[in-house]
């Protein structure tokens, strides 16, 4: 968690939302109280605040745009959000509005939580969406021994162990039937992974939600 309160992240990620493909593009006022519902005197009020904490360049008049300081901060809210999105839909299975739970949860994910869900997830580059995860500042960690991951993102020539297994009944029941279970061991080729000496035939989806931690990388 940052310093900062729920309603300057929230600014903060959204002044990033509107330019973040020009970074030195201002963001005007009235931009931003129609994007907050709020009146212009309001966001002019909040401006003054994030300037006075050095994360946006106040441009009287006009809007704001955000510092180097801004940038990375707002970027890392946002990728934050974007990973708890991935968390909540690919390996939790969760049904209901991802977004407006992930965009509350999001202020609660300090730069460690980040990092860990960040490789958990094997570093995904886009969001459910389709957006590219902002890469300002992320921190890529070594997967190595003892790593945690689905068994999607093991990397080539590996071997885990399975230690979690998130599913529905359903799900459960398709699961079981490719032989994993709790302490199965999964091996990997460049092309195939491998439980019990039968090559597996698991979608995508399901294979977010076996998380298996790695016992041995070869070359």
């Amino acid at each position: 968690m940052s310093d900062f309160s729920e309603i300057e992240e929230m600014y903060l990620k959204t002044i990033f939302e509107m330019h973040s493909d020009n970074p030195a593009a201002i963001v005007k006022t009235t931009q931003l109280a129609d994007n907050k519902g709020v009146s212009a005197a309001s966001v002019t009020e909040m401006i003054q605040r994030l300037s006075s904490r050095d994360m946006v360049t106040h441009i009287p008049y006009r809007g704001c745009r955000l510092t180097p300081a801004g940038f990375q901060l707002a970027a890392s809210i946002k990728r934050r959000e974007i990973l708890l999105e991935i968390l909540l839909t690919d390996v939790i299975g969760f049904e209901g509005d991802v977004q407006e739970v992930a965009c509350k949860m999001e202020h609660a994910v300090n730069s460690d939580l980040e990092s860990t869900l960040d490789r958990l997830l094997g570093y995904p580059e886009f969001s459910i969406k389709g957006t590219r995860v902002p890469s300002v500042m992320r921190d890529f960690e070594n997967i190595g021994i003892s790593t945690l991951l689905p068994i999607s993102k093991l990397p080539a020539n590996s071997s885990a162990t399975v230690e979690l297994i998130i599913s529905s009944d359903t799900e459960a029941v398709t699961i079981a039937e490719t032989g994993i279970m709790l302490g199965s061991v999964i091996e990997t080729s460049a092309d195939a992974r491998i439980c019990d000496g039968n090559t597996l035939s698991i979608s995508d989806t399901l294979s977010m939600r076996i998380l298996a931690r790695i016992n041995s990388i070869g070359d």
